[in-house]
């Protein structure tokens, strides 16, 4: 309990001082995100640096490395994972800040990078950690399967997480909230090395927020979004408990669907199911403010990881 702690603390204040020079640097050799045009009303943050998501990848490494443990193996892979994503996302923001417009990687090079990650995660885990999915202590075993499974579910999750990313302090907030509970339910069931890296990254996302809440002094880029995306997926298919994701991380699920239902509406229809996709962005168009909807996506994912922590608290034996 004390390590979890002191890895969540250690990890805040690294934040918190990775963020100023982060930010400073953002400034100085002007890394700015350009909005997109039909984005009308956020055309105010167009100039805002970006890559800020250099400060929490940076503070939850530094903090896991000091608590390296018998597990090292796992944890230093987990690292590597993230910091892989960490540099497609830094690829696709370079060429954006180079070429000063919002398209960087083309989608299918996005998935190419994200896939050919993913490819190699399912096969280690395949042949290392097992091919066992756990919801509420019912398992499932997929075989050779899971390698598939597992290459979607990073396809998924790095998307939804990226798709998140659209307004101040939204996908760091309700990230920080779904790892707060999700190492809960993690050191719950023995998986302290992997509890370590989600409490890390809460810490690291809190130390963020001070400087990406609304207005944001800084947006985590796809440099923090993909990276996030990724460890995300990687705690949970490292541990089997891929399909809590769904329970506690309803929001990365409703905000990838709605962009999904969209695009395939009006490709058929020629009509929007949505004002504006992805589903934040709907609540913005029809008058809700983004402090109120970032709020509003934090509570919901809060009661989601009581009601999935209450779960596991029964599958253990500890209620």
């Amino acid at each position: 309990m004390l390590n979890y702690l002191l890895i969540f603390i250690i990890s805040l204040v690294l934040s918190i001082v990775i963020g100023f020079v982060v930010y400073k640097l953002s400034k100085k050799f002007h890394l700015s995100q350009t909005i997109l045009h039909y984005v009308d009303k956020h055309a105010g943050k167009s100039g805002t640096p970006t890559m800020g998501g250099f400060t929490f990848i940076i503070a939850s490494a530094i903090a896991v490395l000091i608590f390296l443990g018998v597990d090292y193996v796992y944890s230093l892979f987990l690292i590597a994972i993230m910091l892989a994503y960490c540099i497609l996302g830094f690829l696709d923001d370079f060429i954006k800040i180079k070429f000063h417009k919002n398209e960087g990687l083309k989608p299918y090079q996005k998935i190419i990078g994200q896939g050919s990650i993913a490819i190699i995660v399912a096969v280690f885990v395949y042949l290392n950690i097992g091919s066992t999915l756990d919801l509420f202590g019912l398992k499932l075993n997929l075989g050779f399967f899971i390698i598939p499974f597992i290459i979607i579910f990073y396809l998924a999750v790095t998307n939804a997480v990226n798709l998140l990313d659209g307004l101040d302090g939204l996908a760091s907030g309700v990230s920080g909230a779904y790892l707060l509970f999700f190492g809960v339910i993690l050191a719950l069931l023995g998986y302290q090395s992997y509890a370590l890296f989600s409490f890390a990254l809460v810490g690291a996302l809190i130390g963020f927020i001070l400087f990406n809440c609304f207005p944001a002094k800084i947006f985590m880029g796809d440099t923090g979004s993909l990276a996030l995306g990724g460890i995300i997926a990687t705690l949970a298919v490292f541990s089997g408990l891929e399909l809590i994701l769904v329970v506690i991380g309803i929001m990365y699920v409703l905000t990838a669907l709605s962009d999904i239902l969209q695009v395939a509406y009006y490709k058929k229809t020629h009509k929007r199911i949505f004002k504006m996709a992805p589903l934040h962005h709907h609540f913005e168009q029809i008058g809700v403010h983004e402090n109120q909807i970032v709020a509003v996506y934090i509570v919901i994912t809060i009661v989601c990881g009581m009601g999935a922590l209450v779960g596991y608290l029964f599958v253990t034996g500890v209620v």
